[in-house]
């Protein structure tokens, strides 16, 4: 992948002004719709469970055969309570004693056994979503970026993966297993005595009713948990980002109160989620009091008119105890799966937005002569209705540089973020050598650009990987040259590890003028015929700037350049500048003839004289 296709070049005052109030929108629709329940998980298990559907069958087989040794201890305590205790036969003890230890044996192997075969596919599933959702959001537009704060989607990949985690690992470990296991107890129940089972059956439909009820109200509340952890990543990502902002302008304070809100909030819901999570308890207690009272009351009567023995009582007690202990588990089960089901349904809302910058159906790769850039008759607007460009005409011939001036929200960066198709026009078009940008494919399209902006990506890797980010085949000989062209060379070859030195978190460990000069120098090695620079050097101290401004004047020889322009040698070295108003071009020529107009060229042309340059 390209530095184009990786980069943003939307500035402040060219970004979308209402995608990021419409992203608190879209959290809060979030937080209050879901998919229903059962085509979620339908859903779910179609994509992620069914592809491994063998490991499944043979994990089933050994939660069956679990369940069936539960059912069989149950069982075993008639013979053990009428032939031996009662019967007082010392002849059975010890092949009855050796047999109970010989079924916990088997059922621990056979429990470790399942355990771990589900974990893994538990792990499996989430490192399969995982993927899907970064290559998904790796290739979303640039507006979803521009919609949704970092942190928000870091919550996707940690926050609520690890709900998803927990409701895999655990749901398919033990909904199997705990609802066999009901199932088998259930059937000694009514092998002892049906009359009894008819009598204190109904403890279990109860529960589950409560238990249902609870369910709903826990994933709404789970849905908005997720949804402030994510603003909770959000602020701590922009404050430890911005620790030097927030030191110099003495906002610890109120980074701290932003902070200390978000994880009141998150402990509200927390502690809501947890008291629906429990309400089921005092219910089941009460319940299963009721049945056990009713199995003694009943039970003892069949004893004492001799109609049953204690031996079969001790055995039905038994199954109904052993089975209502799966019954509480897949009650809390039931609270941990809705809450996997709210990330889930989270993970199918992102996995559902489509890219609209997409390939056509008949797309060509660009082919290319001299690389001449043309807007004709160009309108676009940003998806919240504000307007950023109204009938722009130009042409950036080939092998020439071209300059777009103007004041903060002009357009200059629209202009610049519709030739590589991080958005598209809403009228007119946008062509390269004569083809519409819409009409080529996206790859060979921007494998003949390269981007260089003010706020250069710098990656936690290596000086040698970030150079060669948009050349992974590139020979060491090539990198080194395209950093001796950057001017990069020296200051690299000076550092401890040299190209191999990691240059930390957007290349924390290094000045700005040489975060910019290795941007240029990843530019020179991937050689593109045209070259976009958005104020490269505006940031940039005076010396630091002459360096950059020498290695991109090496680098725009024989390219296509379009500059958004700050600095005034970058515009008066310009073949053609044009002057954009309100997202309209009010003048073009060169540096002389502009002046000569004495319009707004003129008075922008003053205004940078008068700022240190």
């Amino acid at each position: 992948m390209n530095e184009a296709q990786k980069t943003p070049v939307a500035s402040q005052q060219d970004r979308p002004p209402a995608a990021l109030s419409s992203a608190s929108q879209q959290k809060s629709a979030m937080a209050e719709e879901h998919t229903p329940t059962v085509p979620l998980m339908l859903r779910f298990a179609r994509t992620y469970i069914l592809p491994y559907w063998r490991i499944i069958l043979v994990a089933m087989t050994l939660m069956l055969m679990s369940a069936a040794l539960t059912a069989g201890l149950a069982k075993f305590m008639q013979p053990i309570f009428d032939r031996v205790f009662n019967a007082r036969s010392s002849r059975l003890l010890w092949p009855t004693g050796l047999g109970v230890l010989a079924v916990f044996v088997v059922r621990g192997f056979v429990t470790y056994g399942n355990a771990v075969i589900m974990n893994w596919l538990g792990q499996r599933v989430i490192s399969d979503i995982q993927r899907d959702m970064f290559a998904h959001l790796i290739r979303a537009d640039i507006s979803y970026f521009h919609a949704y704060p970092t942190g928000q989607l870091l919550s996707r990949f940690l926050s609520d993966t690890a709900q998803m985690r927990t409701a895999t690992v655990e749901g398919m470990t033990g909904m199997g297993k705990n609802f066999f296991t009901i199932i088998f107890l259930v059937a000694v129940m009514f092998y002892q005595d049906w009359r009894l089972s008819l009598i204190s059956i109904f403890v279990f439909p109860a529960a589950f009713y409560f238990v249902h009820r609870t369910g709903s109200s826990l994933r709404k509340v789970s849905r908005s948990m997720q949804v402030h952890n994510g603003d909770l990543t959000s602020i701590l990502n922009q404050s430890f980002q911005g620790a030097r902002h927030v030191k110099s302008y003495c906002a610890e304070d109120y980074e701290r109160s932003r902070v200390d809100a978000t994880i009141e909030k998150v402990l509200r819901l927390f502690t809501r989620a947890f008291r629906i999570s429990a309400s089921t308890t005092p219910m089941a207690e009460t319940l299963v009091g009721l049945a056990i009272a009713t199995i003694i009351i009943y039970g003892g009567h069949r004893i004492i008119i001799g109609a049953s023995t204690t031996g079969r009582l001790v055995s039905f007690i038994t199954a109904f105890v052993l089975a209502f202990d799966p019954m509480k588990r897949l009650a809390n089960l039931n609270n941990t799966m809705q809450m996997g089901l709210a990330a889930i349904d989270r993970l199918f809302g992102l996995l559902d937005v489509k890219a609209e910058i997409v390939d056509a159906p008949d797309a060509k790769p660009l082919r290319l002569g001299g690389a001449t850039v043309v807007f004709r008759d160009v309108h676009f607007a940003y998806p919240d209705g504000s307007e950023a460009l109204h009938g722009v005409s130009f042409e950036a011939p080939a092998g020439k540089t071209i300059a777009l001036v103007g004041s903060s929200g002009a357009g200059k960066s629209t202009i610049l973020n519709l030739i590589p198709r991080f958005y598209d026009v809403d009228a007119g078009i946008v062509t390269v050598d004569g083809q519409d940008v819409r009409s080529v494919t996206l790859e060979s399209l921007r494998h003949n650009m390269a981007l260089v902006t003010q706020e250069v990506a710098i990656f936690d890797d290596t000086i040698r990987a970030n150079i060669a980010y948009g050349r992974r085949d590139a020979t060491e000989e090539e990198i080194v040259a395209a950093a001796k062209e950057a001017a990069a060379h020296d200051f690299i070859s000076a550092l401890p590890e040299g190209y191999a030195t990691r240059v930390g978190e957007q290349g924390v460990k290094l000045s700005g003028g040489q975060r910019q000069r290795i941007s240029i120098a990843r530019a020179m090695l991937k050689n593109a015929p045209i070259l976009l620079l958005d104020e490269a050097t505006s940031a940039l101290d005076t010396t630091s700037e002459k360096l950059v401004q020498e290695a991109l004047e090496r680098l725009q020889k024989g390219r296509t350049t379009i500059v958004v322009a700050h600095r005034l040698s970058t515009i008066i070295n310009a073949d053609v500048i044009y002057v954009l108003e309100h997202g309209r071009i009010v003048e073009q020529g060169n540096h002389a003839q502009l002046l000569a107009q004495n319009g707004a060229y003129a008075r922008l042309y003053g205004d940078l004289l008068k700022e240190p340059d």
